[in-house]
């Protein structure tokens, strides 16, 4: 489907701001569930990003058209998304977004989407709706009140190009899902009622907002934001990355040992940024809650 036709909202209230407004920006992903912070980066940064992206996502551009490719260490194989924490308007903005002076890397991720990929479905990142047992580490690393969106589209988001979209309001906790539809059993999506109970694929769900936004800008979503991504209909890569963080001290009890990634990975991390890796656990995507320590 062709999504040229759709416009930039005009909502009853702004989401898009400068680093000027950050206190603002964070009354809006209170409020609403998300924010826009406009040029954060700098565009001998951004590009730089894209370069790396490409490079340890796609080296020998082999991925082919319509595929995709997400990478949840990316900060372990990207020396240049370091450079993002010397960046004083980057770092600042992310103390504001998740209410902390001090913060620990909780995760990374880049995302490569090639010409022709599909649309994702509606889901939710956040795993605290379960009770049980972490059971992958999801649920490990996506239990806490941080922020789960801080992502750069650093090709730029937009409908026609693979561009997020989210559901304004869905990040409180009584959330009952889109008028027209309901959610899942465990909550982390939602389909149209009556419909079998899988997550829903479409852009016909009522509180969407499409997100516009140019390549230094960031995108802010709360925990438990629902949110999408549109198909990649334009002749061009689409990238993006993120580094999601946590309070200092917040506890995360990983049940699985520091990959050797990891570990060079904090060895190498720049001096005066160690104590932001103090607590970091990685992230190990084969673990799941009856696999024993290795």
């Amino acid at each position: 489907m062709d999504y040229s036709h759709i416009q930039k909202p005009e909502l009853g209230y702004p989401y898009e701001f400068n680093l000027d407004e950050l206190d603002a920006a964070q009354a809006c992903v209170e409020a609403h569930g998300f924010a826009v912070v406009k040029n954060v980066l700098p565009a001998a940064l951004v590009e730089e990003l894209q370069e790396s992206v490409k490079a340890v996502l796609d080296p020998d551009g082999a991925l082919g058209e319509g595929n995709s490719f997400t990478h949840t260490s990316f900060i372990e194989h990207s020396p240049t998304m370091w450079k993002m924490f010397d960046h004083e308007p980057f770092f600042r903005t992310q103390q504001v977004f998740c209410q902390a002076q001090e913060l620990t890397i909780n995760r990374t991720a880049a995302i490569l989407r090639n010409p022709g990929s599909e649309p994702l479905r509606w889901h939710s990142d956040w795993r605290g709706f379960s009770r049980r047992p972490p059971n992958d580490s999801g649920d490990v690393l996506n239990r806490g009140p941080w922020p789960s969106g801080l992502w750069f589209y650093i090709t730029g988001s937009h409908p026609t190009h693979g561009g997020l979209a989210v559901i304004e309001d869905s990040h409180v906790e009584d959330w009952e899902g889109p008028e027209g539809f309901q959610l899942t059993p465990d909550r982390g999506s939602f389909h149209p009622v009556g419909a079998e109970p899988h997550g829903h694929i479409g852009f016909d769900v009522p509180g969407l907002v499409p997100l516009f936004t140019d390549p230094g800008d960031e995108i802010i979503f709360a925990a438990r934001t629902y949110h999408s991504a549109f198909p990649n209909r334009v002749d061009r890569v689409r990238l993006s990355c993120g580094v999601g963080f946590r309070p200092r001290g917040y506890p995360v009890n990983a049940p699985w040992p520091l990959s050797e990634t990891a570990q060079a990975f904090i060895k190498s991390f720049p001096e005066h940024l160690k104590p932001m890796v103090e607590d970091y656990v990685g992230i190990d995507n084969s673990w799941r809650g009856d696999s024993p320590m290795g």
